[in-house]
């Protein structure tokens, strides 16, 4: 008889708990047995639809920790039965990638032609490329899961600061600062020495983002008022936001020469990004956009929570059968920083 588990999947047009055929990995795949996943805000586009283009998905969840239980073929060479493992890299691109062409070899895999991305964690299994998995120490708890995509997705971005020449010590801007992505930027950027604005909507949750170790919280109707008169701009700009109006804000407060990396999706209801090419011209800024990050930045993550200097902020916590309940309340902004689901029993 075949082994069956429990997942998230439609019913109808209604997420629901269902019960599925358990996976079996396949050559360089180890099957993980989920303990926590963590809630995007990616899934909440990807169960309403709301992204052009991007089907409507009723199989969800692609950050999550747990352990080992089954290896494919060839996996023995990246993990072992009962390594406690993250997994993810993000949704897009997470799932494999070919390691030899002109992205993979420069670290962005992403791009390559063959990645496929991981959707599925919202489920007592997965099976996963084996070589996108990372072990964690113990002093990585189980609900420090949203750091699969959310975590490393901040720490990416922050890492492209320096990249681009803006060097510890500056002045940068974290827009959503108080969400699920944005509060784990604040607290990397502050961990690598920049001097953070964060800007977000509410004394609430400016209250939170200062307790994250931000220099400067401040609402999102005062902000640009507020960073000319006391910075003259930032030197950078990291868009967290799910709303266009804070891409908007962004490219606002940047100094001329400043430096803009887009990291959320608004809906696609929302319309485009309008950019003025005058203020363009005049501003001269560097224009970017990030996405998730690569396992070597996830193992650096790690470290960084594991040394205590970054870790996840979860204000819910639920299991499968909430599933649908709180995408409703993120949906509708009804927590600070992440939710995560507990799928092991």
């Amino acid at each position: 008889m075949t082994a069956t588990m429990k997942a998230i999947g439609l019913q109808g047009d209604e997420l629901a708990v269902c019960e599925v055929p358990a996976p079996e990995p396949g050559t360089d795949e180890a099957r993980v047995r989920i303990t926590t996943a963590g809630v995007c805000h990616s899934d909440l586009h990807l169960a309403r639809g709301d992204w052009s283009g991007v089907p409507k998905l009723g199989t969800l969840g692609h950050e999550g920790i747990g352990v080992v239980d089954a290896l494919g073929p060839g996996a023995q060479r990246f993990v072992s039965v009962g390594d406690r493992v993250i997994l993810g890299l993000g949704g897009m691109g997470g799932g494999y990638w070919c390691g030899a062409c002109e992205y993979c070899l420069t670290g962005r895999t992403r791009l390559c032609p063959q990645s496929r991305p991981v959707m599925g964690t919202f489920a007592e299994q997965i099976c996963v490329w084996a070589p996108a998995l990372v072990r964690l120490p113990d002093e990585v708890g189980d609900h420090e899961a949203p750091l699969a995509c959310g975590g490393l997705t901040a720490f990416g971005a922050v890492r492209k600061l320096v990249k681009h020449g803006i060097a510890p010590g500056r002045t940068i801007a974290v827009i959503g600062a108080a969400g699920g992505l944005g509060h784990y930027a604040v607290q990397i950027a502050n961990a690598f020495g920049y001097r953070v604005v964060g800007v977000d909507v509410g004394a609430d949750r400016l209250e939170f983002v200062r307790s994250l170790g931000a220099h400067r919280a401040v609402d999102a109707d005062e902000a640009a008022a507020t960073v000319f008169t006391e910075y003259g701009g930032v030197d950078a700009v990291l868009v967290f936001a799910a709303r266009l109006a804070g891409f908007e804000l962004g490219l606002q407060l940047l100094r001329p020469g400043g430096l803009f990396v887009a990291v959320g999706i608004p809906p696609s209801g929302e319309g485009n990004l309008q950019l003025h090419l005058w203020e363009i011209f005049l501003k001269d800024p560097t224009i970017i956009y990030s996405a998730v990050g690569t396992v070597q930045e996830m193992r650096e993550l790690v470290d960084l929570v594991a040394a205590g200097k970054v870790r996840t902020h979860v204000s819910r916590v639920g299991g499968l059968p909430d599933v649908p309940a709180i995408l409703d309340e993120l949906e509708a902004g009804r927590y600070l920083g992440r939710a995560v689901i507990d799928v092991a029993p």
